[in-house]
């Protein structure tokens, strides 16, 4: 799966302006290493780089995305035409909030926080995520656990501590009430699915096996 070019920056912008979509990735033999017991090492990067172009792709279709940049230590994987904002490992809430700061002398007024490992995520869901958070000025998207966060909508000049990590939903919904906000918390089936534990392959087995490298490779469970 390749993933496509960065989208077209004539799109309509929003009411306030332009909105850039901030798209964070480990190292990619870093990521998922809690699926390292259910598939072999080839399997995994092959994972991690489909899910990472499945969720470039929803966000060059989306149309209220404008600009993407990606938070990364390195580039593969990425479409030539998008931008890499190299992470200095220092922490992932670090890069964001480094790479959040530096929206508005891009030009930029709005800004979608995303994972890379959201395997069934769409631009049309992305624009519902969005028009969600513009109507209260602020958005989040549960993981399907309701403990962790698979999206973020603010705009660029919103003073925001990001708290990835455990139990982020609740630190970041803390977070934004406390900057002043009534947060849209917006459930949707592909930003509800990320990959981070055995259980979650169950879902993927069908649409993402043609897209691992080692058809051997994918060991599902037995408890699965």
């Amino acid at each position: 799966m390749t993933a496509r070019a960065a989208p077209n920056a004539g799109r309509a912008s929003g009411p306030t302006g332009t909105l850039c979509a901030l798209v964070a990735i480990k190292s990619r033999a870093q990521c998922k290493s809690r699926l390292a017991h259910a598939l072999s090492t080839p399997a995994r990067l092959a994972l991690v780089r489909a899910m990472l172009a499945t969720v470039l792709d929803a966000v060059s279709e989306a149309r209220c995305v404008q600009d993407v940049l990606v938070i990364s230590p390195e580039r593969e994987g990425v479409p030539s035409g998008m931008r890499v904002l190299a992470d200095s490992g220092q922490s992932l809430n670090a890069a964001l909030s480094y790479a959040h700061a530096q929206l508005q002398a891009l030009g930029h007024a709005e800004a979608l926080i995303l994972p890379a490992d959201l395997p069934h995520l769409t631009g049309q869901e992305i624009d519902a995520f969005v028009q969600a958070g513009r109507a209260r000025g602020f958005a989040i998207a549960p993981d399907h656990a309701h403990r962790g966060t698979n999206a973020l909508f603010m705009t660029a000049r919103t003073p925001f501590t990001f708290r990835f990590g455990a139990d982020s939903l609740r630190l970041h919904l803390e977070e934004a009430c406390a900057r002043g906000f009534t947060p849209a918390v917006v459930e949707l089936p592909g930003l509800a699915l990320d990959v981070d534990e055995p259980v979650d392959l169950q879902a993927l087995a069908g649409r993402y096996r043609e897209n691992l490298h080692e058809e051997a490779a994918w060991q599902t469970p037995a408890r699965l």
